[in-house]
C-alpha cells in the first residue's frame, strides 16, 4: 500500500523532505509505519515509538485525525492514507507585554 507521509520540524530534518509518498507491503496500522521509519531513517529513531506505544509528546494525525483519539498505534492504515508527523513542540520567549512579566 502507499502512504503519503508528512514530516514536521526536526523530524523533516531527519527525513530530508517534508512529504514522502512510500510503500510499506507489510504496514497493517499506523505502529507498523512509524516502526518501519524509525528502521529506515537514523534520526528518527528512537523518536516515534517507546515500548511499542507513542513516545509522549508527539502527534499523528491520520488523515488529519489524532492517532490517539482514534485506536492509537493500532489504527489501522489503508492504500493513498496522509500520516503527518509532528516532534514535540517548546519554548517560546513568554510574554511580550512588560506589564505580565515579559521583556519590552
Amino acid at each position: 500500500m502507499e502512504l503519503t507521509l508528512k514530516f514536521f520540524a526536526t523530524f523533516r530534518e531527519a527525513v530530508g523532505s517534508k512529504v514522502v509518498a512510500r510503500e510499506f507491503a507489510d504496514a497493517d496500522t499506523v505502529g507498523d509505519v512509524l516502526a518501519a521509519l524509525e528502521a529506515e531513517y537514523e534520526g528518527l529513531a528512537g523518536n516515534l515509538l517507546v515500548d511499542g506505544d507513542l513516545k509522549p509528546q508527539i502527534n499523528v494525525l491520520l488523515n488529519g485525525r489524532e492517532v490517539l483519539h482514534m485506536q492509537g498505534v493500532e489504527t489501522n492504515v489503508d492504500d493513498g492514507d496522509t500520516l503527518s508527523v509532528f516532534p514535540p513542540v517548546a519554548g517560546g520567549e513568554g510574554p511580550a507585554d512588560p506589564a505580565v512579566g515579559g521583556r519590552p
